[in-house]
């Protein structure tokens, strides 16, 4: 495994098959290892296609700033509100006469395509779309519809759309859409099955993160990523240090400076409490043994009516 050129300031890590194992659980150790970051001054960011309302499964684990990038960087959300009662601090909106320039493009180049669209309220989308598990719809309808101005909620913000064929393979489909489409908008993906994820242009995991760091004054040298998908790409070549997880694709492990064990091995908290050990040995070699005459030997025991007790 690389080790990071500087001392790292900020981890993003992506949260489905890379945080978080299979049955979408966070290990008592990836518990541990983020809050022992926190707690060397190392800020964590959860990086995320998910949509803010996905982000229970994480938020008890939510340490200092609160906050979680979500949709692919369509969105900045702080959830100190506990489930439920996040807040959106950041959005970067996908014009919808994009989405549906875009829509009726791939409506041609994959015949069979279905959509959903991602507001800030929920999502919406078409009768043949494959049914939701963890949320219903706020409404069904052609997408076309959906995206018109007169809908129920066109005052929210449209996020990402969601595109999905019923045959094509997913690399395939991610290929076709990307030729057919080109520059309109970022297209990429985080499902085992033919499910595009298409955002505004220009936003990214990657770019969005980036805003985040500029914010606090960290440069990407300073940053240590995770991820397992394409939607990770950009955000694992834009930091200093990048892990592809044991089960991640091959263009994921292609593009990362490193790799770690899978996400059921806890990936993430072994390279985690590799930087901690690491930064505790350098302070170790740095810190001047005590001589004689230091004041650590004057320290006085305490007697039994010190605050210590």
């Amino acid at each position: 495994m690389p080790a990071p050129a500087v001392p790292p300031r900020l981890i993003a890590t992506d949260l489905d098959g890379t945080l978080l194992r299979d049955d979408k659980s966070v290990s008592e150790r990836t518990v541990a290892a983020l809050a022992a970051a926190e707690a060397a001054g190392i800020e964590v960011f959860f990086v995320t296609g998910r949509p803010a309302r996905w982000m229970d499964v994480v938020s008890d684990h939510m340490h200092g700033h609160g906050l979680a990038i979500c949709g692919n960087g369509a969105a900045v959300v702080d959830l100190h509100g506990g489930p439920g009662s996040h807040r959106f601090v950041m959005v970067r909106e996908l014009d919808p006469a994009v989405a549906l320039d875009v829509i009726g493009i791939l409506r041609a180049a994959a015949p069979g395509t279905s959509f959903a669209i991602e507001r800030t309220g929920g999502v919406h989308h078409e009768p043949s779309y494959p049914p939701l598990h963890l949320d219903p719809a706020v409404s069904v309808a052609p997408a076309e519809k959906l995206l018109r101005d007169g809908s129920d909620s066109a005052d929210q913000p449209v996020l990402k759309v969601l595109a999905h064929h019923p045959d094509l393979s997913p690399d395939a489909f991610l290929t076709l859409a990307r030729v057919a489409v080109g520059n309109r908008v970022e297209i990429t993906r985080s499902s085992p099955t033919a499910l595009l994820e298409i955002s505004g242009p220009g936003v990214s995991k990657a770019s969005t993160l980036a805003l985040c760091c500029a914010e606090r004054g960290i440069s990407h040298e300073e940053v240590v990523a995770f991820g397992d998908m394409p939607n990770d790409i950009e955000m694992l070549t834009w930091a200093g240090v990048s892990y592809a997880m044991g089960n991640a694709h091959a263009d994921v492990i292609a593009a990362a400076s490193g790799r770690t064990v899978a996400n059921n091995e806890d990936g993430v908290a072994v390279v985690i409490e590799r930087i901690l050990a690491a930064r505790s040995g350098e302070n170790t070699r740095q810190s001047p043994t005590p001589s004689p005459g230091d004041s650590t030997r004057q320290s006085p025991t305490p007697s039994p009516g010190d605050s210590t007790r």
